[in-house]
């Protein structure tokens, strides 16, 4: 708690019952009672209200957060060369008086957005490009009052330097840095750099002027209508041409794939050639050495030959048929088990005696 706050009330307690006894005091002098006592208390509550009063007006108590500028009618520079530190400190009462300045971080923000920014309605800093593209830049600045240079402050600006010194000072760099670059530099590759260069040059001109910059935000940037419209413009275009590439990739990657799969089918035609070849070519070899062995079995016996294109033509055929003018039957050699004799067919058939014509008798008549 306030030391000096207490004290303050205490001492207008005190006050006002001096003027209650006062008033007292004159209520019984108009009646003609005796006012001694009164008197008395009157001087003694009026001597403590005095202390307390310049008591609680030389006790200054500084938050942690805060530097006070004591501003001083005894000294010759009208205010202290030091500032005053936090914790509870003492100045000369009513001749003294202390100016508290904070120096935790403020932000101040321009916005376009009505309620975001330290100004009603559209604050966004207003900037052209090198090619003449009109932008708009929302922004936040993040400072704070440089605690060795509260007094040089209060000197240069007083409480005017959010006003005076942040506001004016920050939209004059944002409109310098926008300057050095074209729009599609600050749209894509380039906005970084920017950023970079805003936040150098802020806090060069800001601690020239007792303030220390914490962080440069570079919130938004907003085109003008006609080129955001060109730009969505541009974007559907290169999109559709970006569709177009992944189109011909896929067609090219098809293509590949059936060049392949071309390629792999050829390969298994003539590797199934080749094995059919080399199938034919054992095949071939492997008849000619049959033919070998059966030519060689052949020399030794003649009648093999006959007896393969009998089992060829039928197992059970014994006899073959001549054609049809010769009236012959060859009997075939027999291989097999030897069948029962048979009495031989004739080898020529006796010609058939012509059968005699009937003859008609007469008969007789009655």
């Amino acid at each position: 708690m306030d030391v000096g706050i207490l004290l303050k009330g205490l001492a207008a307690v005190l006050w006002v019952g001096v003027i209650a006894l006062i008033v007292l005091a004159v209520m019984r002098a108009s009646q003609g009672q005796k006012t001694k006592s009164l008197s008395i208390a009157i001087i003694v509550l009026s001597l403590i209200a005095v202390v307390l009063t310049s008591t609680a007006a030389g006790l200054i108590f500084v938050q942690p957060e805060e530097r006070g500028v004591v501003i001083s009618a005894v000294d010759p520079d009208g205010y202290r060369q030091n500032t005053m530190q936090p914790g509870l400190n003492w100045i000369v009462p009513f001749l003294e008086s202390v100016i508290r300045y904070p120096i935790s971080k403020q932000t101040y923000t321009m916005s376009i957005a009505p309620l975001e920014g330290q100004l009603p309605g559209d604050d966004s800093v207003t900037a052209r490009t090198s090619d003449g593209q009109e932008i708009f830049v929302d922004a936040s600045v993040i400072y704070r009052v440089d605690p060795g240079q509260v007094i040089e402050v209060h000197i240069t600006w007083q409480d005017r330097y959010r006003d005076d010194l942040v506001r004016p000072l920050s939209r004059g760099v944002i409109r310098d840095a926008v300057s050095q670059f074209k729009v599609e530099e600050i749209v894509s590759t380039k906005r970084q750099e920017m950023s970079i260069i805003i936040t150098s040059v802020l806090s060069q001109k800001l601690d020239e002027n007792g303030l220390v910059l914490e962080d440069f935000v570079l919130r938004n940037i907003t085109f003008s209508p006609e080129y955001a419209a060109s730009v969505e413009q541009k974007q559907i275009a290169e999109q559709q041409a970006q569709q177009a590439k992944l189109v011909v990739e896929q067609r090219i990657q098809e293509a590949e794939q059936a060049r392949q799969i071309a390629e792999g089918v050829a390969d298994s035609v003539v590797i199934r050639a080749e094995g059919d070849a080399e199938a034919v070519i054992i095949k071939a070899d492997a008849d000619a050495e049959a033919l070998e062995l059966i030519a060689a079995a052949l020399q030794g016996n003649q009648d093999l030959l006959v007896y393969t294109y009998i089992q060829k033509l039928s197992p059970n055929i014994q006899a073959m048929l001549l054609p049809s003018d010769n009236p012959f039957l060859f009997p075939l050699p027999t291989f097999g088990p030897s069948l029962p004799e048979t009495t031989p067919a004739p080898t020529h058939l006796p010609t058939p005696l012509p059968t005699p014509e009937p003859t008609l008798e007469p008969t007789a008549t009655p």
